[in-house]
C-alpha cells in the first residue's frame, strides 16, 4: 500500500518554485554615503546671477496657480500679490519660505520601515523615474 508523504517546507516541483517565488525577499543594497568633497559646478557669481533673475521672472511675470484657490489664499496671506490665478512673489519671499522651512536632510518613510531612504546631506539615493505624471499646455490642457 502506498502511504502518502507529507512534503515539508521544502516542496519539490511546481508548488515548491510558487511558494519559493512568493516567500522569497529582495535585500536592498546598501545606501550610498558621498565621501568624496563637493565639487562646486557653478561659481558663487553664476550661483548670485541666476538667483537674482529667478527673482526677477518671480516678481514681474510669477506662477500660475490653476483650480487652487487654498493655495492662492495661502500667498495672499503670507504677502503675495495675486491676480486671479497668477502670484508673483515680492523679492526674497521664496527664499524666505524656503530657508524657514525646508529642511537639509529628511527621511522618506516607506511603508517597509527597512525601505525608508534618507535624502539630503550626503546620501545619494537612485530611483527609476520619467517625469511628472501629468503636463499642462497651452494647446491641450492636462495630458
Amino acid at each position: 500500500m502506498n502511504a502518502q508523504r507529507r512534503r515539508g517546507p521544502k516542496e519539490r516541483g511546481r508548488k515548491g518554485r510558487r511558494i519559493a517565488r512568493a516567500t522569497s525577499t529582495v535585500d536592498a543594497p546598501p545606501y550610498i554615503t558621498r565621501k568624496i568633497p563637493v565639487y562646486e559646478l557653478a561659481s558663487e557669481e553664476l550661483l548670485a546671477l541666476v538667483e537674482e533673475n529667478t527673482e526677477t521672472v518671480l516678481e514681474e511675470i510669477g506662477i500660475d496657480f490653476r483650480d487652487d484657490p487654498q493655495a492662492l489664499q495661502l500667498f495672499r496671506d503670507a504677502g503675495a500679490l495675486v491676480e486671479e490665478e497668477r502670484v508673483r512673489f515680492p523679492r526674497g519671499m521664496c527664499r524666505e519660505i524656503i530657508q524657514r522651512n525646508a529642511p537639509n536632510e529628511f527621511t522618506q518613510h516607506a511603508r517597509n520601515p527597512g525601505r525608508s531612504v534618507q535624502i539630503g546631506g550626503d546620501h545619494a539615493v537612485f530611483v527609476p523615474a520619467y517625469g511628472p505624471p501629468f503636463v499642462r499646455d497651452l494647446d491641450s490642457g492636462r495630458r
